[in-house]
């Protein structure tokens, strides 16, 4: 294990470092003997680019608390920074075969078609509407889907030009967590919601004035509670436990199938709140919004985890794990709201979530029956199944 690791991390000095080797590198594509460097290289950029976008969206979010939109501010450079890396990459490994199988390679190019058709999108209804009040609207969603599909199909090249190792495993939840960071994205906005909404009602307002004159002029009225609660939290309160359950716990469950080590949705949800917890502090201190990070993400996590170590039929598991999951990530929300405070939760929502997220992990529980994510090529070592690997 240890060897193949060291294989791994060494094979990138395989790399020419000559001006003419590297044009040669990028105009023809790797010849065999530099075709695994390349592979590492390729998914180390992959990493970069994908934490640029993570980091840009982050303070995207709360730079749209404070201030009005701008096409050119500093988060959508580092945002854009991190597209364009990718888009370089998709290129290339669609070109050459770079670490990609069919499928693939079709994911990596639908979602990178997708984000870059939803950009001039964005730009123009930005422009003809301002703000489009909330992260939940059309141009946003596609925005997302293509980062999504993005993922998926990293996370696929990835994986099956890959052979098994720690490593793998490590950089395999990784993108799980990019994914997760992507899928929590719109939900940001009643996080920060709640608390720029509490913060103009006590007096002290975190958005400048000329964000909130606008906000309430698009709704058409004066800058008042209703004007500000409109902007601040334009959703009812069945979307957050909602989205929360059918979509982040549906994509912690997907990663710990997938990847098939153990406690991985545990990991990954903490990592992705120790993350939030980083930024909003380097936000804050630099002056600007904070929000209430996803806590109870972290109930429904263990849950997941336990229902994969604990029941075997993947039926079963599906129906006794979202009933889990979806009960102690309610009562984590409770307890959150309780203690530090949470987006306006409309409790019956959960429910609803938790049977959508039976129904799409059973069909996660049948996909394991067929290759999925986690074939390798015929060539690579095989990948020990996720009941196995629990």
């Amino acid at each position: 294990m240890v060897a193949r690791q060291n294989a791994i991390v060494t094979t990138i000095d395989a790399l020419p470092r000559t001006p003419s080797g590297l044009i040669r590198l990028a105009r023809s594509g790797p010849w065999d003997s530099v075709r695994p460097a390349v592979v590492v290289a390729v998914y180390r950029l992959w990493l970069v680019a994908f934490a640029l976008k993570m980091l840009g969206s982050t303070w995207d979010m709360s730079w749209h608390f404070k201030w009005l939109r701008d096409t050119a501010a500093p988060p959508h450079i580092i945002n854009t920074i991190g597209t364009v890396i990718v888009v370089a990459l998709v290129i290339y490994q669609a070109r050459f075969d770079v670490g990609v199988d069919a499928w693939a390679k079709r994911l990596m190019v639908f979602g990178t078609g997708m984000f870059l058709i939803a950009i001039p999108i964005d730009v123009i209804n930005h422009e003809i509407n301002g703000l489009d009040i909330t992260a939940w609207s059309p141009s946003h969603i596609l925005l997302y889907l293509g980062t999504a599909f993005m993922l998926l199909g990293c996370f696929r090249g990835f994986w099956s030009s890959t052979e098994p190792s720690r490593t793998r495993t490590i950089i395999g939840a990784v993108l799980w967590g990019f994914f997760l960071e992507n899928v929590l994205f719109p939900s940001q906005h009643q996080e920060y919601g709640q608390l720029s909404l509490e913060a103009w009602l006590a007096g002290s307002p975190t958005a400048e004035p000329m964000l909130l004159e606008f906000a309430a002029g698009q709704l058409g009225r004066p800058v008042d509670d209703i004007a500000v609660q409109g902007f601040a939290l334009p959703v009812d309160s069945w979307v957050y436990p909602m989205w929360i359950v059918s979509a982040a716990i549906l994509t912690l469950v997907a990663a710990r199938r997938f990847v098939g080590a153990r406690w991985t949705a545990t990991a990954i949800a903490a990592g992705y709140i120790g993350y939030r917890l980083v930024a909003w502090i380097l936000l804050t201190g630099t002056g600007f919004p904070p929000s209430l990070p996803p806590l109870m993400l972290l109930a429904g996590a263990i849950m997941v985890d336990l229902a994969f170590l604990a029941i075997a039929n993947g039926y079963a598991r599906a129906i006794g794990g979202a009933l889990l999951a979806t009960g102690a990530t309610a009562a984590a929300a409770w307890v959150q709201d309780y203690s530090i405070g949470a987006p306006p939760i409309d409790y019956v929502a959960f429910a609803w979530g938790g049977i959508f997220l039976a129904v799409a992990w059973a069909g996660l529980s049948v996909g394991q029956r067929t290759p999925a994510l986690t074939s390798a090529p015929a060539t690579a070592h095989p990948t020990p199944a996720p009941e196995a690997a629990a």
